[in-house]
Formats: structure tokens, C-alpha cells, sequence
């Protein structure tokens, strides 16, 4: 039994949920998102709430079943808050500017990396932490994550490019023999 699947969500006002041909659609504004549940979830919207249900006992059925609970969830929050992650830069002349929807970063190449942001993320960046903020948590994760793959952090000095909750865990240097 899915714990996660068994909880239903709660549509806050301003948002509007339909579900036709196992797709239900989030509407706020101008914003449409879509999920598409392929027939693996019962879906049913009643009483401002989005309430799911397994369409059988087996082990697959209830993974979907908390999967699609937790994407329609991250939706709806996308829409009403939005999601930010944050990396920061460390490291000797190691810096960032935004220009556009085209991230610049000088992570100590002989060049710079030109990183264009994906549809619907915009980027600040303030001294040497980059603010990502979208209404789509996938695309965030991901785009933090290729930023972060320019320069992961390295253990001796801990340069490179680390979200800023992310603690490194520090090696030794060489010790000289006495």
C-alpha cells in the first residue's frame, strides 16, 4: 500500500485541474502544465482535491501510483511557489553573469562555458551563488545539475561548482617524509 499515493492534494484557489483522456491539466493564469498518466492511475478531482487510486495489486501499479501523486504534487506547487536551487562558485577568479537567457562562467578553462537556461528558469546571480527559480522542479534539478557537471567540487581545496546545502568532504594533502 503507498503511503505517498494514499494522501490526497489539496487544489489551492486559482488553480484549475481537469482530467480528460488520462492527462490531467493544471491551469493558473497563463500557465499550463500537462501529466500524462498513460491509464496506470485512477484519477478522481472531487471535493477540491485530487485523489488517487492503484489499478491493481501488483508491486509496478503502486509504484506508479505514489510517482504520479508525487508529480501532481510537485506541479501544484511549481504553479502556486515555484522552486529555486541555488549553486555556489568557489574557487581563485571562478565567476558567473547572467546575459539574457545565456549563464556565462569562468571555472578556470582557457575559455568561457556558455550555459543557455531551458524554457521557463531564470538565473541571478549575486557575488558567487547562482539563484536558479522556476515552476518546474525537473528542469530546475536538471539544469542545476549540468551546471554543477562544468566543475564538480574538487576534495583538496574544494573548488568548483557545489549547491549551496552541499557539504565536501575535505582530503589531506601530501604530507613531506622527515
Amino acid at each position: 500500500m503507498s503511503r505517498i499515493g494514499k494522501q490526497p492534494i489539496s487544489i489551492p484557489s486559482g488553480v484549475d485541474v481537469s482530467f480528460e483522456n488520462n492527462v490531467l491539466k493544471f491551469k493558473k493564469g497563463n500557465s499550463v502544465k500537462e501529466l500524462d498518466t498513460k491509464g496506470n492511475v485512477e484519477v478522481k478531482i472531487e471535493n477540491n482535491e485530487v485523489v488517487f487510486s492503484s489499478k491493481g495489486d501488483d508491486r509496478q501499479s503502486r509504484a506508479y501510483w505514489g510517482t504520479y501523486r508525487a508529480l501532481t504534487n510537485n506541479i501544484i506547487i511549481g504553479l502556486t511557489q515555484g522552486f529555486t536551487r541555488q549553486l555556489e562558485i568557489n574557487g581563485v577568479g571562478y565567476k558567473a553573469a547572467v546575459k539574457g537567457k545565456i549563464l556565462e562562467l569562468a571555472l578556470g578553462f582557457s575559455h568561457l562555458v556558455n550555459y543557455e537556461l531551458p524554457e521557463g528558469i531564470e538565473a541571478t546571480v549575486e557575488r558567487n551563488v547562482i539563484t536558479l527559480k522556476g515552476n518546474d522542479k525537473q528542469v530546475i534539478g536538471q539544469a542545476a545539475a549540468q551546471i554543477r557537471g562544468f566543475r564538480p567540487p574538487e576534495p583538496y581545496k574544494g573548488k568548483g561548482v557545489k549547491y549551496l546545502e552541499e557539504r565536501i568532504i575535505r582530503k589531506a594533502g601530501k604530507t613531506s617524509k622527515k
